[in-house]
């Protein structure tokens, strides 16, 4: 059928083509930034091959130019395909030391982890395997690891102490591999689209081609034949290359009214905390989503699912517009703040106070950074400090148990502040807690995190 045909309406085309848009973006922003990774890499890694990972020198420091980067773990990325067969993932032994290994398939949805909180920290090997297979699971492996589409991302994130610490990380990113098991070729990219489509139109190109590579769960097939008068169950020669300029305006403006909607619940998500001024903002149920494939690690409960197929296709569509690869929260929760318990930016101007009475309750560990603001980019400073945590040494607790956070541009003169002390920059910033494996008290809101209190003028 070709598109546009079918009796609709060009205004039926448009409102069917936004409703595409937050279908599909996900898959078309996953494999893009897949396509990305192999050809120029992605952030602090170099460009790596399927089947092959990645490594960054070290956790984010000033000069890295990712925003928001962490500055106490270590990148680890490979992109999986699996069109040729199985791969076999070896683990090292981290030593009880945090790490996560995420996998995310084609169409953004986190269906697997390994680390602490759901394998251990020991040695391990592990079985990828692409959808459908059925051949023989050698003994000697730890488990299989099922995944829903060829191609898949591994994300990797490995704790990391300082400068001091990395020469123990780079042995474990020594010992994390992987082996090709098919018995044919894996790909060198990601299916071709057609080059002579207009470019108002490549996002319905890249929809259409990868739709139908990277097929969906059955019950999002149901709702993909939907798009038929669209074109993007077409195969072979690609509609878009002849498509009339009504057609091609109709698309364009449901292109643009899709953006809008995503863009809009991005900027007012449903599931975000809200509270008094100065309070934490955080979104732990961005990666609930995934309602078909719960692979190791996963948890497959009310709590962590969408109850409503429809509504999880906009949350999805958010997830990949605001944090491509962020974890569930039950597998790490971050919270950031720009104001202080009164409701005013925070500024390197002045100096706060962050009381945490007790600390974060979590089973792995905790951290704040702070970054400069707007860019997110981490602030040279004398102490090179660019994050405190409950794994920094020498911090100093009240009798009670409570830990005092001093952030402030200049070094405070009590020794007791001092060693308590985040530099922050000159000009207005942001600080990000991050929480990985958040006890339930974090989640469910009964830990509530207190404000920045500002001291002085």
């Amino acid at each position: 059928m070709a598109p546009g045909r079918g009796g609709l309406q060009p205004d039926a085309i448009t409102a069917l083509a936004a409703d595409a848009y937050v279908y599909g973006s996900p898959l078309v922003r996953q494999l893009s930034a897949v396509q990305a990774c192999l050809r120029e890499g992605c952030g602090m890694l170099a460009p790596a091959p399927f089947n092959d990972f990645a490594h960054a020198a070290g956790p984010a420091a000033p000069g890295t130019r990712v925003p928001f980067a962490p500055a106490d773990l270590v990148d680890a990325l490979a992109q999986l395909d699996l069109s040729g067969g199985p791969v076999r993932l070896h683990v090292p032994d981290t030593g009880g030391a945090y790490y996560v290994l995420q996998f995310v398939d084609a169409w953004g949805n986190a269906f697997a982890y390994l680390g602490p909180r759901a394998t251990g920290t020991g040695e391990g090997d592990w079985m990828v395997v692409p959808p459908g297979w059925a051949g023989t699971v050698p003994d000697a492996v730890s488990g299989v690891i099922d995944a829903p589409t060829s191609v898949v991302s591994v994300v990797g994130r490995l704790a990391c102490d300082g400068p001091d610490d990395m020469p123990r990380v780079r042995a474990l990113q020594q010992e994390l591999t992987l082996t090709h098991l098919g018995d044919r070729a894996h790909r060198t990219g990601l299916p071709a689209t057609e080059s002579g489509v207009p470019g108002e139109l490549r996002f319905f190109e890249e929809l259409r081609v990868w739709m139908a590579d990277f097929p969906p769960s059955a019950a999002d097939r149901a709702h993909q034949d939907r798009f038929q008068p669209l074109g993007l169950l077409e195969e072979g020669l690609s509609p878009y290359v002849s498509a009339g300029p009504a057609l091609v305006g109709a698309l364009g403006r449901g292109l643009a009214l899709g953006r809008l909607r995503v863009e809009e619940a991005a900027r007012r998500p449903a599931d975000a905390t809200g509270g008094p001024q100065g309070a934490w903002q955080t979104v732990p149920h961005l990666r609930d989503h995934n309602l078909d494939h719960f692979g190791v690690g996963t948890l497959d409960s009310p709590e962590w699912t969408i109850p409503d197929r429809d509504a999880s296709y906009l949350v999805r569509a958010v997830a990949a517009r605001r944090g491509r690869w962020l974890p569930h929260g039950y597998e790490a929760l971050y919270a950031h703040t720009s104001r202080d318990s009164r409701g005013r930016p925070l500024d390197g101007a002045h100096r706060y106070v962050l009381r945490l009475a007790p600390p974060p309750p979590v089973r792995a560990f905790w951290s704040l950074t702070v970054y400069d603001s707007p860019g997110g980019h981490l602030v040279v400073n004398a102490a090179e400090r660019y994050a405190v945590g409950d794994r920094t040494p020498g911090l100093v607790h009240g009798a009670d148990g409570s830990l005092t956070l001093h952030l402030s541009a200049q070094r405070p003169k009590d020794p007791a502040q001092e060693a308590n002390w985040l530099p922050v920059p000159a000009g207005a910033f942001r600080p990000v807690l991050r929480l990985h494996l958040p006890e339930q008290a974090l989640l469910d809101g009964h830990y509530v995190l207190p404000p920045l209190e500002r001291r002085g003028t």
